[in-house]
């Protein structure tokens, strides 16, 4: 962790454990046999003749081209050209020589999981370290077929100069003889190009899949098909939890034409409770017998919650003072600079149930071949979800295979696989591959939200303006604990928490004494199965953090600019140590005082008219992306409507490998964070989210998209990771835009226009 104290579950600890077996190149001779890989969705790219794979990550064949396989998910962030350009210019070849992979699960690739914005910074050694040493491999096979020592020979654009002479990769593979071995502790000493030679990393390129997204040939797992499938749709129980059914009335669906029958799932793996599946022969068929089936349960735990009482629970938890976890990393005895204070500030910060709402409903098809049980849909964390599945089919997990599609849309959602559940147990009752689809309100119901949370954050100050210490208490459903509760550490107290429902908080600020306690809203978890979702728990850790930071400023009547660049001195534990987290929060004081500048903080605006700033590490503390939002804002006093007239994004991610991916995730995670700003949220009614569709449930409109300027910072650091920071830093941002321009604080997300008026009216 390099100077980070230890407590935290660190994703390089994380992954390193996962795909150990990864590491391990073993150089091969040329293989005869040729693979027929497929990008997702596009042709196949067939190969004939011989091939060197190297690694497992990529292989060569006589033409030259290099195809690259991704262990990552493909939703619309280009992954698969990110990490291919890695690979590509360590290994030296001409992009247009190179091809994607999005490959099957299989033990051999290690942990596959797309999400956490882990993708590049994860991937970066690996795939450096496998071009390297595929490019050293070529280099010494060319010498050796051309008669020459391979002293002093290179390799640039697909082709070996050694001793006067060049021949081409494809040329080597076609004449055989390339066999080289690498231990694992060569492999991590092997030199990689310094940043002054790259010539794909950094650079404007194509993306590899747009071709296949634009052309109508990119197959979602929705566009899954084999022949002799049914269809399926769910009856959904009142409950996530504990539903039993008690009776099936399918008499008025029998009129439907192709309706087939229902099945009551019997799921080993209780990730379905209650679950009741209407079989047709059509997808329209299905639906409409759905909707004439009549079940009958007994609910189960949560059938009456509403948002209120989930957040009612959270405040009285965090009003425990010996509750939750205390995270090592942030521990303090803060209570004597409490005493001892000359003033106290405290606020509370709520933020809303959020839905996915990804375009592509959930859907699998599941079906037996060969004594293989076959998934094939669109799956972000792949290795989360194969154990449940065989625990659910009371099968070796070595049987199921998940075939990889494109998603239309994850953002979260498809790192729980829960879908793919109910799909291969009916195909194991029926004997038949069965095709199951969620509508758009059976998504919304079924979906793994983004809990409701409460927040308390307390400051103390001295008499002569200095911080002394500062408190910050979450509660919140916790995801990982829905999910993958073995992945959970102990903090300071040895009180298990989810990292993911407190990261954020654990800030790069100087303040003293500093306390960051996790508390999980076991109401919540009861109620429904909390869920990952862009960004996490910095969604709401930072609109408390980032809102009371401004809130600090206003009580010490400092500018709140300028007590950022006051707290953020990259000192003692905010000093960053190793390769990903050097600098520390110096370069996070940089990305505040860049983003301030370009926004023109200072300037004269019209009334009723403001910026704001925000700012984040990112996600973890031993990945940080350092970004900072300023947001200009408009307020009408008559209406209360809060319009964002432009955000000014500056980011700190290290090296940038894909400049147009990186600038389209920055934009994305920016109008999301905006959407959840102002539009986007539900609360539970019953125990069910009162929003099941687009119709009431109103993400952020083309017409209210504001003007965007997204900036990077030129950096040679270790890549880290963009699908989610900005996603982070806009509500924040525009909060303290509005107290700035009318003078008023709001402490809920989203940010209604009632609310506006409500807190105007009570400021008047």
């Amino acid at each position: 962790m390099g100077g980070e104290p230890g407590g935290l579950l660190s994703r390089r600890n994380f992954i390193i454990a996962s795909t150990g077996a990864g590491l391990a190149f073993g150089f091969s001779a040329l293989v005869e046999a040729a693979m027929d890989p497929a990008v997702p969705g596009g042709a196949p790219i067939t190969a004939a003749g011989p091939r060197f794979e190297p690694t497992l990550w990529f292989a060569i064949d006589g033409d030259g081209i290099v195809t690259v396989n991704i262990i990552r998910a493909e939703m619309g962030q280009h992954v698969g050209t990110a990490l291919a350009r890695i690979l590509a210019d360590e290994l030296d070849v001409a992009w247009d020589k190179v091809r994607i992979v999005h490959v099957d699960t299989d033990p051999k690739w290690g942990l596959m999981v797309t999400g956490g914005s882990w993708s590049v910074w994860q991937t970066f050694p690996i795939f450096s370290q496998a071009g390297a040493a595929g490019r050293i491999a070529l280099v010494e096979a060319g010498a050796k077929l051309l008669n020459v020592s391979p002293t002093g020979g290179t390799a640039r654009g697909g082709v070996v100069h050694v001793g006067g002479q060049s021949i081409s990769y494809g040329d080597i593979v076609k004449r055989g003889g390339v066999a080289r071995q690498f231990t694992p502790a060569e492999l991590a000493k092997l030199p990689v190009k310094p940043a002054a030679e790259r010539k794909l990393i950094g650079k404007p390129g194509r993306a590899l899949d747009i071709a296949a997204k634009t052309n109508g040939t990119a197959i979602y797992g929705i566009d899954a098909k084999v022949p002799g499938m049914v269809f399926a749709r769910p009856k959904l129980p009142p409950t996530r939890h504990g539903s039993k059914v008690v009776s099936v009335d399918d008499s008025a669906a029998k009129a439907v034409k192709g309706y087939i029958r229902c099945l009551a799932i019997d799921d080993p793996s209780d990730t379905v409770p209650g679950w009741v599946l209407v079989i047709a022969e059509s997808y329209p068929a299905a639906i409409r017998a759905a909707d004439l089936v009549k079940v009958r349960w007994t609910a189960g735990p949560g059938a009456t919650v509403s948002e209120k009482d989930l957040q009612d629970h959270a405040a009285a938890l965090i009003a425990k003072a010996d509750g939750g976890a205390l995270l090592d990393t942030k521990t303090a005895d803060t209570a004597p600079a409490f005493k001892a204070a000359k003033s106290v500030l405290e606020q509370t910060y709520t933020a809303a149930t959020v839905l996915h709402f990804q375009l592509e409903p959930l859907n699998a098809l599941a079906y037996e071949a060969n004594g293989v049980m076959e998934i094939h849909t669109g799956n972000q964390w792949q290795s989360l979800i194969l154990p449940t599945l065989a625990k659910a089919l009371g099968r070796a997990e070595t049987s199921i295979v998940m075939r990889t599609y494109m998603l239309g849309g994850g953002f979260g959602r498809r790192l729980n696989g829960d879908y793919a559940v109910p799909a291969a147990l009916a195909a194991k009752a029926l004997g038949k591959p069965v095709k199951l689809v969620l509508t758009r309100e059976d998504d919304a119901r079924f979906d793994s939200v983004r809990s409701p949370s409460v927040q308390t954050v307390r400051m103390a100050f001295d008499g002569t303006g200095q911080i002394l210490a500062q408190e910050h208490h979450a509660a919140a459903g916790w995801p990982t604990l829905a999910n993958a509760p073995a992945l959970m550490p102990k903090g300071a107290n040895g009180v298990a928490y989810d990292p993911f429902a407190i990261s954020g908080a654990d800030h790069w600020y100087e303040v003293g004494a500093h306390k960051v306690r996790a508390i999980n809203n076991d109401l919540a978890n009861e109620t429904f199965r909390p869920g990952w979702l862009r960004s996490v728990g910095p969604g709401w850790t930072n609109w408390a953090g980032e809102s009371f930071i401004d809130e600090a400023a206003h009580h010490l009547k400092i500018d709140p600019v300028a007590l950022r660049l006051k707290l953020l001195t990259g000192a003692g534990a905010n000093v960053g140590g190793d390769a990903s987290t050097v600098g520390g929060a110096k370069r996070q004081a940089e990305v505040v005082r860049r983003a301030a500048q370009a926004a023109g903080w200072g300037q004269s605006l019209p009334k009723d008219t403001a910026l704001g700033l925000a700012t984040s590490f990112g996600q973890e503390r031993d990945m940080p992306t350092w970004v900072a939002c300023v947001a200009r804002v408009h307020v009408d006093r008559v209406s209360g409507v809060v319009t964002v007239q432009k955000l000014t994004m500056m980011t700190d991610a290290g090296t940038i490998v894909d400049p147009d991916g990186a600038r389209a995730q920055t934009e994305g995670a920016a109008l999301w964070g905006l959407s959840m700003a102002l539009h986007e949220g539900t609360v539970f009614e019953n125990g069910q989210v009162k929003d099941v569709n687009l119709d009431t449930y109103t993400p952020l409109r083309i017409s209210d998209t504001p003007e965007l300027d997204i900036q990077f910072i030129d950096s040679v650091e270790v890549p880290v990771g963009l699908g989610e920071p900005a996603t982070t830093v806009v509500a924040p941002a525009v909060a303290n835009a509005i107290f700035r321009a009318v003078g008023v604080r709001l402490r809920h997300i989203p940010i209604t226009s009632t609310a506006v008026l409500r807190a105007l009216s009570g400021k008047a």
